[in-house]
This record gives structure tokens, sequence and C-alpha cells, in this order.
């Protein structure tokens, strides 16, 4: 499925780019595009994915929170399917974070196997008020210890670029994330496939899979109780960046 907010195109060394086309809005999800990113991570599973934005400083604003209650939980159930497909494709998946990663988006961010983050990415994992919802409990664990995993799924808030380095959230700060990536991801294409599936299936032993379904379940049911009650109206003022009254401005030239 195509959509005209992901540009799929093949890189000249061996990998796939992904890449989050509407930098404008701050990349938001909704179900096609949800659908559209799952399906582009299920083809060609072995091979090497670079998932960014073709914005300098944008990466993904989560879920768009104009659309309806019910879409959003669609999202939300086609986003773990994606999230479950990075984690077990055997092809490895580089994240080039540029800007702000929100809920979905940081939760697109950290099932990558591996994370390049420009100085202006910073980390949110937090859904919408009201909405009940676990956001990275499944996956902070692994990156950065239970402590701090708790921490960040508990009280939402921002880790910048730096911090995110300094606690193990991503590999490196580079300048241009995008251009890093694709190198990384050329090297890596350019090796074996066999031990790059290996590497990918020892790391997520261990209980990562179990927890993502975990969380899946959890807001799956959180969603269901908001359907089933209905909710108050998201404030209005375009894609909010779930800070409790902030909105993500235009991306900065």
């Amino acid at each position: 499925m195509t959509h005209p907010c992901l540009r799929a195109e093949r890189g000249p060394g061996g990998f796939r780019r992904l890449l989050l086309a509407c930098p404008q809005r701050h990349n938001p999800l909704n179900a096609d595009l949800a659908r559209a990113l799952r399906d582009a991570f299920a083809a060609g599973p072995g091979e090497p994915v670079v998932l960014g934005s073709t914005g300098e400083r944008t990466f993904c604003a989560g879920a768009d929170l104009t659309i309806g209650e019910a879409e959003r939980a669609e999202v939300s159930a086609l986003l773990y399917e994606c999230l479950e497909i990075m984690i077990t494709r055997p092809g490895p998946v580089i994240a080039a974070v540029a800007g702000p990663a929100v809920a979905g988006g940081a939760q697109l961010a950290t099932a990558a196997d591996l994370r390049i983050a420009g100085p202006a990415a910073r980390f949110r994992w937090i859904g919408p008020p009201g909405r009940d919802l676990a956001v990275g409990a499944w996956v902070l664990p692994d990156l950065v210890g239970r402590g701090r995993a708790a921490e960040l799924a508990m009280t939402g808030r921002w880790v910048d670029a730096p911090e995110a380095l300094a606690v193990g959230l991503v590999n490196r700060v580079v300048p241009d994330p995008l251009a890093a990536a694709e190198e990384l991801a050329a090297a890596l294409a350019a090796g074996s496939p066999g031990a790059l599936a290996r590497v990918k299936m020892i790391t997520a032993a261990g209980g990562l899979l179990d927890r993502l379904h975990a969380e899946r379940d959890a807001n799956r049911e959180a969603w269901t109780a908001v359907l089933a009650e209905g909710a108050g109206p998201m404030p209005p003022g375009g894609v909010r960046d779930h800070d409790f009254g902030g909105v993500i401005g235009p991306p900065k030239s």
C-alpha cells in the first residue's frame, strides 16, 4: 500500500529508505499511513531499512489528533503490528531522528535496531490526555534499565539528544542523521545477512515481544473503554505534542 506521506525508495547501497513525507505537520499518523508503514516494513524483510523524514528537523509526532477516536484506536493497533514486524524482520532497521519523536513516533524510533539522532532530536513517550495509555513501557527497559524506563514512561517528560545519547537511547548524535544512517545501512547491507538476522533474534529474546504484546493488549483495553464511554474532544489547534497545552511549532529551517 502506498501513501502520499510515505516515500519508499531503494538506496544505492542495497538498503531501502522509508521517509515520512509530511514534515510541515510533523508527520502525524492516521490509519492509512500506519498501514502503509506496516506493509513497507514487511516487504523485503532481509533488507536493511532506514526510517526517517523528508524534513530536516522532524521525525514523527505520533497519532494525528485531528482524526476521530475510532481511527486513533485503529492507528494504535496498526502501530503495534508495525513494531512487531520491525523487531522480528531479519534485516536491521535504522531510525534517523532529526526532530521530535512523540508517542507513536517515539515508539517507531525505539523499535528500530539502531538510532542516529540529530541535534534537534527529542523524545517523549506519552499518550493523549485522558486516554490512560501506556507508551514505551515494553521497550524502554531494554534500552535504559527498568528504573529510568519507568520514570520516562510514567512522567512522559522530554528527553533531548544529549541526554538520549548519555543514557543509551541513541547510538550517535550527528549533524546529518539521515546521511549517517544511510552510510551505516550500506555498510550493513555489504555484510553478512545471516549474522545480522541472528544478532536481531538474540537481542529480541528474553521477553521483548511479550512486553510488546502486553502493552498492545493493555492499550486495546484502554481504547475499548474510551470508545464505549466516549471521551472529551482533543483541544483545537492542530496536531498536538501531547504536552497538555503545547503545540509543536513549524519545523525550523
